[in-house]
């Protein structure tokens, strides 16, 4: 079962700054790819060393350096340095359990947020990004797990279509920060649809199965809550910010997003709601269930009381009783007891008790 939390006891009486990866993937290689574009022109390279990256700090051109992995402290440090990252803002790209903020350092404004994916399984996956905007490079740090949902805005860079290569790296970070916001409505879909399926089961034959997937829905929306609601924070102090680094002209677009996550917020607060009543149902179901048994049971025990009592008077063995030696006496107890039984059915039916 996947943990709500992740443990953060590597930093355990550690400094501030102190430069630790508290994920759980440290082996694979870091990946440093660079899209380094202008209006008319555009260049794209892996780099193999962060010192490759030094010459795109101070070019006219706007620069997008995106970091796969971010468990390798010295090339993060390394990284950070060149470009003039504050430590702490290191520190914090390297806690992959870091919540969604924002943070202005007058050169560079660093913007930490959840991308969210749908596994194999339909389970809900979440990646850090840290997003470092310059005012004329962007720098994204992701821990590599998931990939990332940017080939779009790839594709877009490559074509030149739009005004992506027309606009400022502000306008970069608004067509990434974006693009993780417009996944959020993907994921958000197969939530639903997987919790109509959900109800659909609950409202027909619900099973203990039915109550285990709704746990396993909630501990998801426990997820998507982490992730969404402090990004409208984040969102409107970007909007709000009175930053040089974001030019007017992407100021509107900004405020596009918070629409966009205001709405995704309202969804998971019905989805939450519906995942409660879901509960709820069941457990009402269940009850209902038990009742209708209860009741099929006690009307078996009303019917059986008279012809346990008729079957127990006649079973005393006394001597000296009435109709023992009469010759139809047994028929004459069966048909009573009968009649006895056809008479309460039909009572019980008109009172509809059954």
């Amino acid at each position: 079962m996947r943990k709500l939390s992740k443990k953060r006891t590597k930093k355990t009486g550690l400094p501030s700054g102190t430069l630790v990866y508290t994920g759980e993937k440290g082996d694979e290689q870091v990946k440093i790819h660079v899209i380094d574009f202008d209006e008319t022109n555009i260049q794209e390279l892996e780099l193999v060393s962060v010192d490759a990256c030094i010459p795109y700090k101070d070019k006219p051109t706007v620069t997008w350096i995106n970091v796969s992995g971010v468990h390798n402290v010295p090339l993060i440090e390394k990284l950070g340095e060149c470009f003039g990252l504050h430590r702490l803002v290191m520190e914090d790209i390297m806690n992959t359990d870091q919540r969604p903020k924002m943070e202005d350092y007058e050169d560079y404004l660093y913007i930490v947020l959840k991308m969210l994916a749908s596994g194999k399984n339909g389970e809900i996956i979440t990646e850090q990004l840290s997003l470092v905007l310059g005012r004329n490079f962007v720098i994204t740090f992701q821990d590599g797990i998931a990939g990332d949902v940017f080939p779009l805005i790839r594709e877009r860079l490559r074509s030149g279509k739009g005004r992506i290569r027309k606009m400022g790296a502000d306008y970069l970070a608004y067509a990434l920060l974006d693009a993780v916001v417009d996944n959020y409505f993907v994921v958000l879909e197969k939530f639903g649809d997987k919790i109509e399926s959900l109800e659909t089961e609950l409202i027909g034959d619900p099973t203990q199965e039915t109550v285990q997937r709704i746990y396993q829905l909630k501990r998801e929306m426990i997820f998507l809550h982490n992730a969404v609601w402090p990004l409208r924070e984040v969102v409107s102090g970007l909007g709000k910010h009175e930053s040089t680094l974001i030019k007017e002209a992407t100021a509107p677009y900004v405020r596009d997003i918070y629409d966009h996550v205001i709405h995704i917020v309202d969804s998971v607060d019905i989805y939450r709601e519906m995942l409660s009543s879901m509960l709820d149902m069941y457990l009402s179901s269940v009850s209902n269930r038990l009742n209708e048994v209860m009741k099929v049971l006690t009307v078996i025990s009303l019917i059986f009381m008279p012809i346990t009592f008729i079957a127990g008077v006649y079973g005393m063995n006394f001597k000296y009783m009435p109709e023992l030696d009469w010759h139809y006496g047994y028929s004459a107890a069966l048909l009573v007891m009968l009649a006895i039984s056809v008479f309460m059915l039909f009572y019980f039916k008109r009172k509809k008790w059954l």
